[in-house]
Formats: structure tokens, sequence, C-alpha cells
């Protein structure tokens, strides 16, 4: 199961573990994703996606539709 947001392709980043010595060791930041289901009103359907956190709050000011159009548009999902 692939960590990326459905609607803005977020995924993981590579940074470093420093340790007091200043040693470093590769490590993830991986993005908050929640799996949330969404009622799409044009389709009379709903749809489960893996979203961030950010993508959330995107949806409540937006709305579902507008973020989905603009996902379609930058190639994130494919309808």
């Amino acid at each position: 199961m692939a960590r990326v947001c459905d609607l803005t392709g977020k995924r993981p980043q590579v940074g470093n573990n420093v340790s007091h010595a200043n040693n470093k060791t590769k490590r993830k930041f991986y993005p908050n994703l929640q799996k949330k289901r969404f009622y799409i009103p044009e389709e009379d359907a709903w749809v489960t996606l893996k979203v961030s956190t950010s993508a959330l709050r995107t949806i409540n000011k937006n709305g579902i539709s507008a973020v989905l159009k603009k996902a379609v548009e930058q190639g994130y999902i494919m309808y």
C-alpha cells in the first residue's frame, strides 16, 4: 500500500536522523494520511480516498468537487 495522497500527490520525503554526536542516518518523513469516504453529489456516489490532513482542510474550504477537478487536471487521479 503506497503512502501517497490521492489528491495532492504527497509522498514520503527522505532526510536524516541526526544524533547528539552529529552522526547521520537516513530516515523517512511520512505524510499524515487518513482513509476517508466522500459523497460526490454530481455523481450521486460515495468515494473512498486516502488523503493527507492538509488535503482534508482544502476539501473543507473549497469542496470535494473542486478539489477532485484540480487533482484530475494535475494528473493525480484518472477519471
